[in-house]
């Protein structure tokens, strides 16, 4: 039996695009979620998939390993898991408060660690891991004091664990998405935000969620096994740009 997947995250946007993907790659996939709203709608949408949907908080140690055990008494061992769950903030450093840094760096950063370390302790035969860090990870922006950060120690954290776990067949990878057409980002760009970004990517547009999951699709996939450690940028050429003209 193929090993499981599981995606935090997984029921809006990146999370959910990254579930339909492997579904189409015959992964049997698990989507946990804090939202149980969102949880409903994603079941909706993959009515009659090899899916199970749980509510699970990934600031929660307890809540993460029920989830997990679940997913294994379920599905099975767990070969992939897709770190996507997270929250973004576009507030000044000035502006942001110590309670909301630490909230932020508690679910991007500290989740995915704890989910990490469920899945490697239930991991089958192999496992890839794929966290979704950002590239305001990799390059200052303004008004991602927190987000950065939080992104930025997603990278780090990665790379330490491809270094740790390496040699237990297991690898560990990061997409570092630009501005994608999501849910949070309908929220958090206003009109001129989305100019400004504009401006900064060579391709002129905003990255689509299923061009992002084909990247973690190939990321978690046997054609991957020799890359680990590694953070591939899908951001149409932001963080390569120089001076762009305007148009």
């Amino acid at each position: 039996m193929k090993q499981s997947a599981v995606i935090t995250g997984g029921a809006s946007g990146i999370g959910l695009a990254v579930a339909e993907r492997l579904l189409e790659d015959g992964w049997p996939v698990a989507i946990l979620d804090a939202d149980s709203e969102a949880l409903t709608r994603a079941e909706d949408a993959l009515s009659g998939e090899n899916a199970i949907f749980v509510a699970a908080d990934v600031t929660d140690e307890d809540e993460v390993a029920e989830a997990f055990d679940e997913v294994v008494d379920r599905l099975g061992l767990i070969g992939g898991l897709v770190n996507s769950a997270g929250i973004a903030r576009d507030l000044p450093a000035e502006e942001t408060s110590a309670e909301l840094f630490r909230e932020i760096l508690d679910v991007n950063l500290v989740g995915s660690f704890i989910s990490a370390k469920a899945a490697l302790e239930r991991m089958g035969a192999t496992l890839s891991i794929v966290n979704v860090a950002s590239v305001s990870g990799l390059r200052a922006n303004r008004g991602r004091v927190a987000y950065g950060a939080s992104k930025a120690g997603v990278k780090l954290m990665s790379e330490v664990l491809a270094l740790e776990f390496g040699h237990r067949a297991v690898r560990v990878n990061c997409v570092a998405p630009g501005p994608v057409e999501s849910p949070a980002t309908a929220r958090l760009h206003s009109p001129e935000d989305r100019k400004r970004w504009l401006g900064r990517v060579p391709q002129a547009r905003y990255g689509e969620p299923e061009e992002v999951a084909a990247a973690i699709a190939f990321l978690l996939s046997p054609e991957a096994s020799y890359i680990n450690g590694h953070t591939l940028a899908v951001d149409g050429g932001f963080l390569s740009a120089g001076l762009i003209e305007e148009r």
